[in-house]
């Protein structure tokens, strides 16, 4: 039997705990608002 997951709307972003826009991609596990925020540290670049 597989353990259930405890991200998403269970448990929320890992930074903040906001429930809502959650970016899941690559493990993540962020809100959008924090992914804004820290996105430079992790090399992710804004392109357009």
């Amino acid at each position: 039997m597989k353990p259930k997951k405890l991200f998403g709307r269970k448990v929320g972003c890992r930074r903040c705990g906001r429930k809502r826009g959650i970016v899941r991609r690559y493990s993540l596990h962020l809100c959008r608002q924090c992914f804004r925020d820290i996105a430079p540290q992790l090399e992710f670049r804004k392109y357009s």
